[in-house]
């Protein structure tokens, strides 16, 4: 058996690695060790709505085959390499959208809706239709529904064209406000990958508070 330091929930985790033949006796392990601070068995669903809330990109939602690193955001990947001579697939295009500037960019909507997403939710920019709803989740622990999607302007944007918009998302027929943000509503300092927990990023009631922590 091994451990990873690995997770996609923002927050310090662990990926282990386990014979077959050891699964049950590891799980049990696990969970009688975990007994007395609430451990609970969670599914993929929770592992979306964490990661949607810690802005961990999911492949063909986030990020397809259609946008490229600096529209989802990206760019501290890409940017070393293209500072240097190393080729690889996608630099021209990616030295192109740097120099005449993006047209479409990964945004995260914290939306003040009562009912559930799904996703293809249209983006409101100035009562103006600027996008749509990538992916969708709600997030315990902002209290709210965190949507990713790209909003789009044919002649070109800019974060300060961005930040400057009012939001709003459409979900059921009925247009609710939406605050925009660039960076990950939870933790966007990442210090609970480091296992800094001096920060509290909860604003809701204890109780609430307890049931998101599972």
């Amino acid at each position: 058996s091994s451990g990873i330091n690995a997770e996609y929930g923002g927050e310090l985790g662990w990926e282990l690695h386990i014979p077959s033949e050891s699964l049950v006796a590891v799980y049990e392990a696990v969970m009688a060790a975990g007994g007395e601070f609430g451990i609970a068995d969670a599914g993929y669903r929770a592992i979306d709505a964490l990661s949607s809330e810690k802005g961990y990109k999911h492949w063909h939602e986030d990020v397809r085959p259609d946008t490229t690193p600096l529209e989802a955001g990206m760019a501290w990947l890409v940017n070393p390499k293209l500072k240097t001579d190393v080729d690889f697939l996608g630099r021209e295009a990616l030295l192109s959208q740097k120099k005449n500037g993006l047209k479409q960019r990964l945004v995260c909507l914290k939306v003040k809706s009562p009912v559930p997403m799904v996703t293809l939710e249209a983006i409101y920019r100035n009562d103006k239709v600027c996008g749509y709803v990538r992916r969708t989740a709600y997030g315990y622990s902002v209290g709210c529904n965190v949507a990713w999607g790209y909003v789009e302007n044919p002649a070109g944007l800019t974060l300060d064209w961005i930040r400057s918009g009012t939001y709003k998302v459409e979900c059921m027929g009925e247009l609710y406000d939406a605050e925009m943000t660039l960076a990950a509503p939870f933790d966007p300092k990442n210090l609970r990958v480091k296992g800094d927990y001096s920060e509290d990023y909860f604003p809701l009631s204890d109780t609430t508070k307890q049931s998101a922590h599972l």
